[in-house]
């Protein structure tokens, strides 16, 4: 995500059409599901659909695809291998590519592979990859069955969609002699979740169908500078259990050990939300006054939407002034879903 400017600037540059941000950022529209240039001539969204990413990269694990109008991924410098390769995905995004698919388009397979490389800063496999799990993903938010998801993504089996899924956290262990964090799929009432973890705590636990795992997932691994693999760790058995018991209504707070990322800011956003009580809402403004900063309205709300422990640091409960939801990553359905849960079973022995 951009860091670099206000994202106000970057949104009235895209309503100009600016070419001189050419190359410097790339939108991808909440509504559509597709990420664009700064110049494209397509109708501008609202800002609020809108998220903005410093590389295409960050946008296609962001499970965005690219605008057929503006053509995001295409220069005019690009080489005929770098325009076929790019079409031959778009034209079949679900294939697995091997040799003799190269041969078939023309082009020698280590060739396409390493101009790929360089022109975007990851392999070719990898930007296919995305792009597959990025439209299965898609079907899920739209409330495709898992089942019929994986099947027409050409996975028999759930095991099997599992792993694909799992391909995409990071590279194989294969001569790696860094650190290692173990991800394990959990099912919940509310869909699965993806949690991710090492010998000193949990790391990570988002709903499997958040939009932007992927590029979550990925900051994750680039800032813990670690290779991210199908597995098990200790605290797995943990969360599993204090799920069942939040979910049963027997438990409103965690006891887990947690590993948080984020500034000294976001931290202490994040402390105040484990302070409020389960079945309670506060409005984003309150948590602003609470962390001492009344002004930091919108500070808050993207520190609240930094957190990437669902659940557990309870985001769920915090609200519009007007009393209307607001935001969630996980999707609105569910928090309202989170907060019903909640109030239902308030009163009940906690822990």
């Amino acid at each position: 995500m951009m860091n670099t400017l206000p994202e106000t600037d970057y949104y009235e540059a895209l309503v100009r059409r600016d070419g001189s941000y050419e190359g410097t950022f790339f939108v991808g529209v909440k509504t559509t599901g597709i990420f664009c240039r700064p110049t494209c001539p397509a109708r501008k969204p609202k800002q609020e659909n809108c998220e903005f990413f410093e590389t295409a990269k960050e946008a296609l694990l962001a499970s965005y695809r690219p605008c057929l109008r503006c053509k995001p991924l295409a220069y005019p410098g690009d080489s005929e291998v770098i325009t076929r390769l790019i079409a031959a995905v778009e034209a079949n995004p679900e294939k697995r590519f091997k040799d003799a698919d190269f041969r078939e388009l023309g082009l020698d397979a280590s060739t396409a592979r390493r101009q790929f490389k360089k022109r975007f800063g990851m392999t070719f496999v990898e930007y296919a990859r995305s792009r597959r799990m990025g439209l299965a993903m898609k079907e899920i938010r739209k409330g495709q069955p898992v089942i019929e998801v994986q099947l027409a993504s050409g996975y028999e089996s759930s095991s099997g969609f599992r792993d694909a899924f799992a391909r995409i956290l990071g590279e194989t262990p294969k001569r790696w002699s860094g650190a290692y964090l173990q991800a394990k799929w959990l099912d919940t009432p509310l869909g699965p979740m993806l949690a991710i973890a090492d010998e000193g705590g949990l790391h990570l636990l988002e709903f499997v169908d958040r939009r932007g795992l992927e590029r979550e997932v990925e900051r994750l691994r680039l800032t813990a500078r670690a290779v991210i693999i199908p597995g098990d760790a200790p605290v797995f058995e943990q969360v599993t259990v204090q799920l069942e018991e939040y979910f049963a209504g027997t438990r409103d707070r965690f006891d887990l050990p947690l590993v948080l990322y984020g500034t000294p800011f976001q931290r202490q956003v994040w402390e105040q939300l484990c302070l409020i009580p389960a079945g309670e809402t506060i409005s984003y403004q309150e948590l602003a006054v609470r962390v001492g900063n009344p002004a930091a309205v919108r500070a808050v709300a993207r520190a609240n939407g930094a957190n990437q422990l669902a659940i557990l640091i309870p985001c769920h409960r915090v609200i519009r002034l007007a009393g209307d939801l607001g935001g969630y990553a996980g999707g609105l359905a569910r928090k309202a879903a989170l907060l019903k849960l909640e109030r239902t079973k308030r009163g009940l022995n906690h822990r």
